[in-house]
């Protein structure tokens, strides 16, 4: 059986929130929400560290706009999927940014940039989050279908492991759910130190 491009497997993906939302989203009251902010590098979607609840949990705490920092699993297939770890999705998102840089400079506004860095790594990352956005909807204008349902990279993040490192501090793996049918279900997390 051939492989749907741009697919991946079953992940486990756990989301950073304050513990009253979890409570809430495990109880069956309420979902998680997307969020569409201008500088979150996949674009809009609910966010998840894949495989890693030690960095959603470390994420919540560091934002510090929590009451009490907490973590959630999700059972998540991705269907469609942007996977940026894939080198054939790299000429679409160079169209996207393409068209993006040319619409902004007919319009006479400038492109948006990644800006706020932290050990030389960029956590505004407002040009990304407009290319992504952007190239979602260039598929929908073109009538692609269907759109993608998630989106899936890998993010170096914090200073180098120890001296002359390639190896970042904080990479990360994340996926941004649009297509809120893709969460399977959540679980709570045993709690550790």
């Amino acid at each position: 059986m051939a492989r749907v491009r741009n697919s991946l497997g079953p992940i486990i993906g756990y989301h950073g929130c304050d513990r009253a939302v979890a409570e809430e989203v495990l109880a069956n009251k309420t979902h998680l929400k997307p969020k569409n902010n201008y500088y979150d590098w996949l674009g809009p979607g609910i966010y998840f560290w894949v495989d890693s609840p030690e960095r959603g949990l470390a994420w919540a705490k560091e934002t510090k706009e929590f009451k009490d920092s907490y973590v959630i699993g999700a059972f998540i297939i991705p269907g469609l999927c942007l996977n940026l770890t894939d080198y054939g999705v790299n000429d679409e998102i160079k169209f996207a940014h393409s068209f993006l840089v040319k619409y902004c400079d007919s319009i006479g506004v400038p492109t948006p940039q990644n800006a706020k860095q932290k050990k030389g790594v960029s956590v505004k990352r407002s040009l990304d989050c407009a290319v992504i956005k952007t190239l979602h909807e260039l598929r929908e204008f073109r009538g692609f279908q269907p759109s993608y349902d998630t989106v899936y990279g890998a993010f170096e993040d914090g200073g180098s492991l120890f001296e002359g490192s390639g190896f970042r501090e904080k990479t990360h793996v994340q996926i941004a759910v649009r297509n809120t049918e893709c969460i399977l279900g959540y679980f709570r997390v045993p709690e550790y130190d």
